[in-house]
């Protein structure tokens, strides 16, 4: 499910036929939705994605063919974070997690409580 025509999240996860990264998916908008306040949930780029009201998105995930994907696009909070990133699989503005198991939670829920801390620039 690389890229999803889904309208909103809800749609988005019947969408995921694995019971383990649906377990995953919904985790993560779990946390997105507690630690993100004042931030609004909604579909971006084919993508579930979490953006303060007329922003653009700083927050996203996928479901990919390969892994599952943690948007982060605000460049000061992953500068921020850079010695707990360093040793996970990441793109320039995500990370993946290319197994169900090996998703770090308490990282994903420290990196959306900085986000929320304040303002910032978005890639």
């Amino acid at each position: 499910m690389p890229h999803s025509s889904a309208e909103d999240v809800d749609e988005y996860l019947a969408e995921v036929v694995e019971p383990d990264r649906l377990t995953v998916l919904v985790r993560l908008r779990e946390l997105c939705r507690l630690e993100l306040k004042g931030y609004e949930e909604g579909m971006a780029y084919g993508m579930p994605a979490y953006r303060l009201p007329g922003g653009e998105p700083e927050i996203a995930f996928a479901n990919q063919r390969q892994y599952i994907s943690f948007y982060l696009m605000r460049p000061d909070v992953r500068e921020g974070f850079a010695d707990r990133l360093a040793g996970q699989d990441m793109g320039k503005g995500c990370l993946r997690f290319r197994r169900t198991e090996k998703v770090d939670f308490t990282l994903v829920r420290d990196l959306l409580r900085a986000t929320a801390a304040g303002p910032g620039q978005v890639c």
